[in-house]
């Protein structure tokens, strides 16, 4: 966007719990190297004059109200009247004609201005005697074919005169069905010209006027490449964001609106860090490819190692106690929960088994089946937990109100178990998309190191929601243990995040397919 349409904006960011700014400026010829501190006489300044480190993974972005957005539309169309020397209606529709591209709709004006007004479906006499309201004597409309006397009717300076009735209802019709506004030509047969926004006030009822205005503010925001509306339900704001659509193969712009919905700029869908937008289309498609997944992903439920007893997961953590024999194993793998605290920990890592097996293609195929489920259930996995979790967090108001009246603690300092909610529900879905993005990567050195920060989260989170679900009367005392674990788990997510985002940039990463 250009400089002069910065407008105060709304950053939201902080808001979800991260040590984050949105301020890291990625854009598409940019090569932001990030800098240590190397001058400690640097944190001799004072404090607001000190900024957070940028984290590779952040992306500059604004969040605009509509009455933003119908400023900055003001603004350019006010700044590109006065160098054309047009009135504002008449601007408005060039630079919507433009895409509000100013600078390409003040170059071509200039080489050819008769051109450019044609094209627009102007005209040079558009100017001139603007269009009003009139009664003719002797008038007939076209449409209607109604000659009363006295018959209010309109028509622009193309001279293509109706009545007011027929063309309220043309316009009813491109509004209200068609959700046109910007662009409405004149309903004469064969013309171009575009009917102009002081035409349509005079003419559009008053039940279509706010239908009217927000289809036009609907098409600024789409015809600008840096802005878009958030997709969360009933959101009427739209943020801005410099990344280019070329640039989305080492960027994952993850924007946060003032709604606190946080989504993909690029895709527009909900946030998918690390993995970029191209991944997610593969993902997503592979995953509705029910060749591959029909009798698979339904289990919901499965049987105990030691009884074979049938057990449904009713929580996010992964911690599971049978409850007739009291078998404790890990829900992903089946294996002892007594190992998964050790060291040694590899429920995350997809271990290659021997290529002995994969001696004729049906045996391929099952090897490649059996890689594809490991992600996929993993990732699934932590989409039901997800979904647990966000279940459990609308009932975490209760608890705390629970826990406040059983152990004397103040409204404050029971808001560790809301910190705690929202930090499992934001590294459930980061966790979520790192198989996804796994199930991509080419085996190297550089995919061990993603896959032991990737357990090192996991099993952080696994241990917060396990606290989490414990009964009321026990979280008091896991207070500090619950706050310092949940510092954990953002740290660890940060860290994911951040050495992911640097060499998705840098090129560092070697995929199993073509980023497209």
């Amino acid at each position: 966007m250009d400089s002069d349409d910065d407008f105060n904006s709304v950053m939201s960011s902080e808001e979800l719990g991260e040590d984050m700014d949105s301020s890291v400026d990625l854009g598409a010829d940019s090569d932001v190297e990030l800098e240590d501190v190397e001058d400690e006489s640097a944190f001799d300044a004072h404090p607001k004059d000190l900024k957070p480190a940028k984290k590779a993974y952040e992306v500059d972005f604004n969040v605009y109200s509509p009455e933003d957005i119908q400023a900055q539309q003001d603004r350019q169309v006010a700044e590109v009247a006065t160098l054309l020397e047009q009135p504002t209606e008449q601007t408005a529709i060039l630079l919507r004609f433009m895409r509000w591209n100013k600078e390409r709709l003040i170059e071509q004006y200039m080489d050819n201005q008769e051109e450019v007004l044609d094209k627009a479906g102007l005209g040079a006499d558009m100017s001139s005697n603007p269009p009003r309201l009139e009664a003719i004597d002797g008038f007939m409309c076209d449409i209607c074919c109604e000659d009363e006397p006295g018959l209010q009717s309109f028509a622009m300076n193309c001279g293509h005169r109706f009545c007011v009735d027929c063309y309220r209802q043309y316009l009813a019709q491109k509004i209200k069905e068609e959700g046109e506004a910007a662009r409405i030509k004149c309903p004469g047969d064969g013309c171009n010209k575009i009917i102009d926004a002081r035409s349509l006030d005079l003419l559009v009822t008053s039940d279509l006027t706010d239908r009217y205005h927000e289809l036009l503010m609907r098409t600024y925001v789409d015809d600008k490449e840096n802005l878009k509306w958030c997709p969360a339900p009933n959101c009427v704001f739209a943020v801005e964001c410099g990344v280019k659509r070329r640039d989305l193969n080492k960027i994952v712009p993850t924007v946060h609106c003032q709604c606190k919905h946080a989504f993909c700029f690029g895709c527009t869908l909900v946030d998918h860090q690390p993995c970029p937008c191209s991944l997610v289309r593969k993902w997503l498609k592979k995953c509705e490819d029910d060749s591959e997944t029909a009798n698979w992903i339904s289990a919901n439920t499965k049987e105990c190692p030691k009884c074979q007893s049938t057990i449904e997961k009713n929580g996010g953590c992964n911690h599971m106690t049978c409850r007739k024999c009291r078998h404790e194993f890990c829900w992903m793998c089946m294996g002892l929960w007594s190992e998964h605290g050790t060291s040694w920990y590899n429920c995350n890592r997809f271990e290659e088994k021997s290529g002995t097996d994969a001696r004729d293609a049906q045996a391929l195929s099952r090897k490649s089946l059996e890689r594809y489920l490991h992600y996929y259930n993993r990732y699934a996995n932590h989409e039901q937990s997800a979904k647990l979790d966000k279940d459990i967090f609308h009932k975490t108001e209760k608890k705390m109100q629970l826990l406040q009246s059983s152990s004397g603690m103040s409204w404050i300092e029971v808001q560790f178990l809301e910190a705690a909610s929202h930090a499992l529900q934001q590294c459930r879905q980061t966790l979520k998309w790192t198989y996804a993005f796994a199930y991509y990567l080419a085996r190297n050195n550089q995919t061990e190191i993603f896959e032991d920060n990737q357990k090192d989260l996991e099993m952080a989170v696994e241990n917060l929601s396990e606290m989490f679900e414990k009964n009321t009367d026990q979280l008091s005392g896991l207070k500090v243990d619950m706050m310092d674990k949940t510092s954990y788990c953002m740290r660890r997510r940060v860290i994911l995040l951040d050495d992911t985002a640097q060499r998705l940039r840098d090129g560092g990463w070697e995929f199993n397919v073509d980023l497209d």
